[in-house]
């Protein structure tokens, strides 16, 4: 009886798993349809708040990437250094893409370091970085 139903279970688990794994077809269409961009961290060198809950980053010498705060993120229109960290789970070491979870660290002389939970929406063209209010532009 026991064997019957762990075998059960196990048939169970793995028509749900085949179910919900994407096909051939359906993951190369959407990663044709937008493609993921990436960057090292050790390669942003600047960064702006933009609107509410919106931040710019400059990686490298052309490259602007969005990010959107998931909540509050104190502190961040005053600073004048971030730090920025894969969200812990991460297996891509340094390297954040389109989609990803990262922290970002604002540290404070006086008080503990503010830590906050960003996501990487998007790499700007050259065209949307242009248009960006001056003050918002890294």
């Amino acid at each position: 009886m026991r064997t019957s139903i762990v075998t059960s279970l196990g048939l169970a688990a793995a028509l749900l798993t085949a179910s919900c794994a994407p096909t051939a077809g359906t993951e190369a269409s959407a990663s044709a349809a937008s493609p993921r961009q990436c960057f090292l961290v050790q390669q942003v060198n600047n960064f702006r708040q933009g609107a509410t809950g919106q931040i710019f980053l400059r990686v490298g010498r052309n490259d602007v990437f969005e990010l959107a705060t998931t909540g509050g993120c104190r502190d961040i229109d005053y600073a004048t250094r971030l730090g920025i960290a894969p969200d812990i789970g991460g297996v891509g070491g340094t390297r954040l893409c389109t989609n990803d979870g990262a922290r970002i660290i604002v540290p404070d002389a006086a008080t503990p370091a503010d830590v906050c939970r960003v996501r990487i929406v998007r790499q700007l063209t050259d065209e949307q970085v242009a248009a960006l209010p001056s003050a918002h532009r890294p």
